[in-house]
């Protein structure tokens, strides 16, 4: 089987749940979208119920059509969904595969919901499809994303400048991210025995 139709699997530990994106998900996803903290980095902005409805259905767009495994994160202390994370560029014939997409409603921040979610979309990635590269960027004027991904032991590699366009008209640069698999068992054992993703 190809990535694209191993990378959408539903994971989960005792902290959180992760699974594929589904249609009916639009309105619990809805009732935490309208948070205009969460896309100030984003390629796009969501201030309006026709602002999400767009995205919703570019999103899922998106998973049917294999260009992103879409995961719909749950809270499982509350039950509550928390928000998306997503395989994308999913360059298997490389072995490479970024992990980002990445949001959460505002209850559910500073709480290590972030932190597990990309545990297990890690080691998805590394011990079931057989990734040797994973990898992440965000915006380099997110300085609360960077800090989050050296946390989880991602290596910072370098900026690509004028990476793409953002709202409002600035061009953003892109910082990126990576875990290599030589590098996974130590990720591994650190994010599992940390007490910051413990709750």
């Amino acid at each position: 089987m190809s990535w694209t139709e191993l990378a959408p699997a539903t994971l989960e530990n005792e902290h959180v749940l992760l699974r594929p994106i589904e249609p009916g998900d639009r309105a619990a996803l809805r009732t935490i979208a309208l948070d205009a903290h969460i896309w100030r980095y984003f390629v796009n902005r969501v201030e309006t119920d026709a602002d999400y409805e767009a995205f919703f259905d570019a999103t899922l767009a998106d998973h049917a059509t294999g260009r992103r495994a879409v995961f719909v994160i749950t809270d499982k202390h509350s039950g509550q969904v928390a928000g998306s994370m997503s395989f994308g560029n999913m360059a298997e014939a490389d072995r490479r595969i970024e992990v980002g997409w990445s949001w959460l409603g505002r209850d559910f921040r500073g709480r290590g919901i972030n932190r597990w979610a990309k545990y297990l979309l890690m080691e998805h990635a590394f011990e079931r499809l057989g990734a040797e590269r994973v990898e992440f960027k965000t915006d380099q004027l997110n300085d609360q994303a960077r800090r989050g991904l050296r946390n989880i032991g991602a290596t910072e590699e370098g900026t690509l400048r004028s990476f793409n366009p953002m709202p409002g008209g600035r061009r953003r640069d892109a910082v990126f991210y990576s875990v290599l698999r030589a590098e996974w068992p130590h990720v591994k054992e650190q994010l599992a025995t940390s007490p910051k993703v413990r709750r």
